[in-house]
């Protein structure tokens, strides 16, 4: 694994942000104070997560409308039945970084 910058903390300002790295889609997550990072991709069917809804900790996917908490990945709600994968976040003074 390795760390990668993938935003400043201001560009989380909306809660939630679409990232690329290389062919990996990557969403950032601000809650609470705190930022979190999971794949961007819907495990039930290929939809960006980031397009659907964040409320109370868990994205809802905008395609079948799966819940996911952003925290952990667990599934909340289906039809999705595996997890997102999430990534370590670490926060670099304004740096969002995140090991993938």
């Amino acid at each position: 694994m390795a760390w990668v910058r993938l935003a400043n903390l201001s560009e989380l300002q909306d809660e939630i942000l679409a990232c690329e790295v290389g062919d990996m889609q990557i969403a950032l997550y601000m809650i609470d104070g705190m930022v979190y990072a999971s794949s961007n991709v819907c495990t039930h069917d290929y939809a960006l997560l980031t397009d659907g809804f964040l409320d109370d900790g868990c994205i809802e996917c905008p395609l079948h409308a799966a819940r996911f908490d952003v925290r952990t990945g667990q599934v909340q709600c289906g039809p999705a039945k595996e997890n997102l994968k999430t990534y370590s976040v670490e926060i670099r003074g304004e740096e969002v970084w995140v090991d993938v």
